[in-house]
């Protein structure tokens, strides 16, 4: 697959085969993460990967009971937890980089496991407090978000997307 066809396949997945994802293929995918560009490169995202089931249903329980994220961490044979350290990178001007290079670290991630022919579903409505204590985070580390990863049980369609034309200006804003 070239790049724009990755991004064209990449698709939120809430359920997952009962197949175990190649070592080969989770690093690959860790590797992709982590050259990611950052504020003055100071890569402040960390990744825990939660395989135990036991980790994976205590992340599900940070969750609402109508979140359908829970059943998709459940499901699938792995869960990445991606975490920020707010002290590697910095707030300019209003702008909050942590989130910014965390997201950029994350995209990797989701598009390097949808190369590789693997699901993902980005995770953000959780309670970080329960979700850290779940996986015993220090108080100065941020959970950001996770992503169940496995091998897809269903097939979605393409979301609308809006149009280049609605989104896209040149030289000023409005033009």
């Amino acid at each position: 697959m070239n790049f724009l066809e990755v991004v064209q396949a990449r698709r939120s997945l809430r359920s997952y085969l009962d197949k175990s994802v190649e070592r080969e293929k989770l690093e690959y995918i860790l590797e992709s993460a982590r050259l990611a560009p950052s504020w003055k490169n100071m890569q402040c995202w960390r990744f825990i990967v939660v395989e135990e089931s036991v980790g994976r249903q205590a992340l599900a329980e940070s969750m609402g009971e109508d979140n359908p994220g829970r059943k998709a961490l459940i499901g699938a044979p792995i869960v990445i937890v991606l975490c920020a350290v707010p002290s590697e990178s910095e707030v300019w001007e209003g702008k909050d980089y942590m989130m910014l290079d965390a997201g950029l670290a994350m995209e990797h991630l989701l598009l390097a496991a949808t190369e590789q022919g693997l699901g993902t579903c980005w995770q953000g409505l959780f309670g970080e407090e329960k979700a850290r204590k779940a996986l015993n985070v220090p108080a100065n580390v941020r959970v950001v978000a996770m992503t169940p990863l496995g091998y897809a049980a269903e097939e979605r369609r393409p979301r609308p997307r809006k149009g280049t034309a609605e989104i896209v200006f040149h030289e000023k804003w409005g033009q």
